[in-house]
């Protein structure tokens, strides 16, 4: 889709949107029957093989299990089967946006958030899917970041900034509560739960994503400014 394309935004265009907001924010994310219109559920995982058999207390015989890209890799030959595994990811990912942009999800989310993304970040509201993306997967993020510089969506700047809001804290909602949700189960010495808020710790994570978001704007802005006056100056002196 270009930047400039000019169709209406309809109702199904609307819907398509809220279903995509829906399916990459990972709210169904479930085993239940709901969880098959959520993004990572229907992304699946893949299965262990069996890494080899112990003999714990008692004779009683264990079996330990590893990922397919086994245990103790280095190197290239690791890192391949790394970037191997994120391929079904990024391609489910893409072609789920093609279908929704072909809804007009992305043309809604233009006019709905670029009222909001243009003077928050500086970028337009196309990149709302992304935005949401990025929150739960580093890959999708990325990958719909991509594809819409591909397609002539952002500018050098808009892309600079806006991947600067995803490598700060990327896929925020899966990795806080997959790793930092942990530290709401503390105690004190007196056995009392140490006081804290899920919701008040995201939503930090979120504006400081915001605010790298932002230094990056600010130093384009004013790298591009010096380079237009550096340019004057050799412009008058010649």
């Amino acid at each position: 889709m270009s930047a400039h394309d000019d169709q209406k935004v309809t109702l199904g265009s609307y819907v398509a949107l809220a279903f995509a907001v829906v399916f990459f924010s990972g709210l169904l994310k479930s085993t239940e029957w709901y969880g098959v219109f959520d993004f990572t559920t229907l992304n699946g995982a893949f299965g262990k093989l069996l890494n080899g058999v112990t003999t714990g207390a008692g004779g009683v015989v264990e079996s330990t299990a590893t990922t397919y890209r086994g245990t103790g890799g280095s190197g290239a030959l690791d890192g391949f089967l790394f970037a191997l595994g994120l391929v079904p990811t990024c391609m489910f990912a893409l072609g789920m946006i093609n279908v929704l942009e072909h809804y007009g999800a992305l043309r809604a989310a233009r006019k709905l958030l670029t009222p909001l993304l243009r003077p928050l970040m500086g970028v337009p509201g196309t990149v709302g899917l992304a935005l949401i993306g990025s929150l739960q997967s580093t890959d999708v993020g990325a990958g719909m970041t991509k594809d819409l510089s591909d397609n002539d969506e952002l500018t050098d700047k808009e892309k600079n900034t806006f991947t600067a809001f995803q490598f700060s804290g990327g896929a925020l909602i899966v990795n806080f509560f997959s790793s930092g949700a942990i530290l709401f189960t503390l105690t004190d010495a007196a056995g009392q739960s140490v006081p804290g808020s899920i919701g008040l710790a995201v939503a930090i994570m979120f504006i400081f994503k915001v605010v790298g978001a932002n230094i990056m704007r600010f130093y384009l802005n004013f790298a591009s400014k010096k380079t237009e006056t550096e340019t004057r100056l050799e412009a008058r002196n010649v």
